[in-house]
């Protein structure tokens, strides 16, 4: 069996790839692994689950309920909200774990499941890796151990779960919004109700698109990968700037008062600044991954601040942010995750936030933004190749050393094996759009000629 857990849970084809079945049989076993680590010791243990309005998610989520139940889990079920709120839930109601049913930015036939440990953090590899063992091992013919009688978990709704979350994120904010116009994308996903009612109840004068989910339309051609309706929403109402988010509610980008996009680097630059102005960020660091372009790196390096750049993942931002204690963490995608107020990344709160910025400094988000210059950046996908050797071929390192020699200290080079697919990600940035494209383009045909 390959393995199922991903980067960010399992994820796949709902009712093909994940069936009730699958969820059924995942939280089973997420139930008796963390009892076997000892997570459950003297208490009757308590799951907090909800889901993204996929229609997919309430099948699952029936699925994901009768498991815990079923394994002597009493079950909180907090209806649909974003992954960030389910993960806060957790460790408010200190909970001893937490189970998301979203797939994020993913379309609308997939579903996933996302698991939480107690304290709202995500489950570490090894916990992950023992669940698909015992979950193999069931599903291949072992009983499980089940309770009976009083036994069994209990399930009950807890509504009360939106109120407290929304409190929470508003809760943090440094000043009040009033004065501002927004408008949010809510991607018809997880944050239709959320996101408005934090802004509103923050002081801000709030506009949505995208707050209509019918269970199909999570993701479509709305949302943080679909910016042109909130670009033209942003100039049409006048509005300040403009907040996107993905269907769980995990990212955040914006718009600027012209319509101009703000990705995950530049947010991260101007959080960055408005957490060292008070005291809050931690040692002056950053952490971001290495695909963050060049011009945030640069920016950073302007500004003081340190900079510490981990592998593609949120998860691995948050990895290094807990080893060391950082305040501040992302990716240019828009995964932001500020440790002191969340557990993983939260596309409300980063809004909120940024939106405090402006509030409190009188500047534009475009002026804001403009601490970092975005250099030109290509990617180009190399497919049908043995990503394997990226790193061991001698002449394929002897093409990058001298496309970094031609950019010099103002450009940089990339190659990133899929983790999923059989190709080669070539990423190369310079100041000039054209010479990008070009460095590029002699590195896609090396790979191919050399890896192919």
């Amino acid at each position: 069996m390959g393995r199922l857990f991903g980067t960010d849970g399992v994820r796949g084809v709902a009712n093909a790839d994940l069936t009730a079945e699958l969820a059924l049989g995942l939280s089973v076993a997420a139930a008796h692994v963390l009892a076997e680590a000892g997570t459950f010791a003297g208490h009757r243990p308590v799951a907090v689950v909800g889901r993204d309005p996929r229609a997919s998610g309430e099948f699952l989520e029936a699925a994901v309920v009768a498991g815990l139940a079923s394994a002597g889990v009493d079950v909180l079920r907090v209806g649909v909200l974003p992954t960030p709120a389910v993960a806060h839930l957790t460790g408010a109601l200190r909970a001893d774990l937490g189970v998301m049913l979203s797939a994020s930015h993913n379309a609308m036939p997939d579903n996933g499941v996302k698991f939480f440990a107690r304290g709202g953090h995500k489950l570490a590899d090894d916990l992950e890796d023992r669940i698909e063992q015992v979950y193999e091992e069931h599903r291949t013919g072992a009983p499980w151990d089940r309770p009976t009688g009083a036994g069994v978990g209990r399930v009950r709704d807890y509504g009360e779960g939106f109120d407290q979350y929304v409190a929470h994120l508003v809760g943090v904010l440094p000043n009040r919004l009033d004065g501002l116009k927004v408008v949010l994308d809510e991607a018809h996903g997880a944050a239709a109700g959320v996101s408005p009612e934090a802004f509103s109840r923050a002081g801000a004068d709030v506009v949505t698109i995208g707050a209509e989910p019918d269970g199909l339309n999570i993701n479509d051609g709305c949302g943080s990968t679909h910016l042109d309706l909130l670009k033209a929403a942003v100039v049409e109402h006048e509005a300040d700037f403009g907040i996107a988010h993905d269907g769980d509610a995990d990212r955040c980008l914006a718009v600027d008062h012209t319509g101009a996009e703000v990705d995950g680097d530049q947010i991260l630059a101007v959080l960055a600044l408005a957490l060292r102005e008070r005291g809050a960020l931690r040692e002056n660091t950053v952490v971001a991954t290495v695909m963050s372009n060049l011009g945030f790196t640069l920016a950073m390096e302007r500004e003081g601040l340190s900079l510490v750049q981990t592998a593609v993942g949120d998860r691995y931002v948050l990895e290094e942010m807990k080893r060391h204690g950082y305040a501040l963490g992302g990716e240019q995608s828009g995964h932001v995750i500020i440790l002191d107020h969340a557990t993983t990344g939260d596309g409300t709160l980063t809004g909120l936030m940024l939106a405090a910025r402006v509030a409190a400094t009188g500047r534009t988000l475009a002026s804001l933004a403009s601490v970092m210059t975005r250099l030109p950046q290509v990617l180009i996908n190399v497919p049908d190749v043995d990503r394997s050797r990226v790193h061991s071929s001698s002449e394929l390192s002897a093409a990058v050393a001298e496309a970094e020699r031609e950019l010099g200290a103002t450009g940089r080079v990339l190659l990133r094996p899929s983790g999923t697919e059989p190709l080669v990600r070539v990423m190369v940035e310079a100041q000039d759009l054209d010479q990008a494209r070009t460095v590029g383009q002699r590195l896609a045909d090396v790979v191919k000629a050399t890896l192919g």
